[in-house]
């Protein structure tokens, strides 16, 4: 059973930095792209960035050269530093991960994801 656990969430004022983390665990995280949406009150999940399995990265327009996505492996973990945070950031994030068997993922501009977190409140104040 894959799980996903994030923290690092917060209230921030606008221009602050915060960093999530996601640990998951249930198969080889190596093997798989991992991903990061976010979904502000009243609107669509938004997906924000990814990261394939051998590091390649996206972002969405809206958080290019503020955000960066990393991974580490060998603590099954991905992560989201976030930086120059506005107002419009403020949405709960969750870490995502594609369906099983879906490895070696290089695109990751979007796709489905399967797994969930529980999600992490992010809050900048302006």
């Amino acid at each position: 059973q894959v799980q996903l656990v994030e923290s690092g969430g917060g209230l921030v004022q606008a221009g602050g930095s915060l960093r999530l983390s996601c640990a998951a665990s249930g198969r080889t995280f190596s093997r798989y792209a991992m991903g990061w949406c976010r979904q502000a009150p009243g609107k669509e999940r938004e997906f924000v960035a990814g990261i394939s399995w051998s590091g390649g990265t996206y972002y969405t327009d809206s958080v290019k050269g503020r955000f960066t996505i990393s991974r580490e492996n060998a603590k099954n973990s991905v992560y989201l530093q976030m930086n120059s945070l506005k107002p419009e950031d403020t949405a709960v994030y969750y870490c995502a991960a594609p369906p099983s068997g879906d490895t070696f993922r290089v695109d990751v501009r979007g796709g489905r994801f399967d797994y969930w977190g529980q999600g992490t409140q992010v809050t900048v104040s302006s």
